[in-house]
């Protein structure tokens, strides 16, 4: 079986899994970020009012909410953020799809848009 060439990697440059560090860094705790006790006792009020993942009912389907998510994205306004107009109950793989979307996951540019890239419909 036919090996990889080599890659080349100017000196001081970074591997992808230090890329990933950094960032993660850059971004701070949950909590940081107000997923406190505070929005822990406001997700599981929502989710118990919302049992259902909206996209999976767009789709004809009754999958379980998990996870609850802020439709346009806060990024760090409390208004946003605390803004129950602005959530929705979404499934994990849906959740998933929706964020890797939005945050350029894979390679990808960022995006925002419809439904399938990243909003509700």
């Amino acid at each position: 079986m036919p090996t990889r060439p080599p890659s080349h990697k100017p000196p001081g440059a970074r591997t992808s899994q230090q890329q990933r560090q950094q960032q993660d860094q850059a971004r701070g705790s949950a909590c940081s970020r107000g997923y406190d006790a505070r929005w822990r006792k406001a997700r599981a009020a929502y989710l118990a009012s919302h049992p259902l993942c909206v996209w999976c009912q767009d789709e004809g389907r009754l999958e379980p909410a998990v996870v609850v998510d802020h439709v346009r994205p806060h990024k760090g306004d409390p208004g946003l953020f605390w803004d129950e107009q602005n959530w929705q109950a979404l499934c994990k793989p849906h959740h998933d799809r929706k964020t890797a979307r939005q945050d350029g996951a894979f390679g990808r540019a960022p995006r925002e848009g419809t439904k399938d890239e990243g909003q509700a419909g």
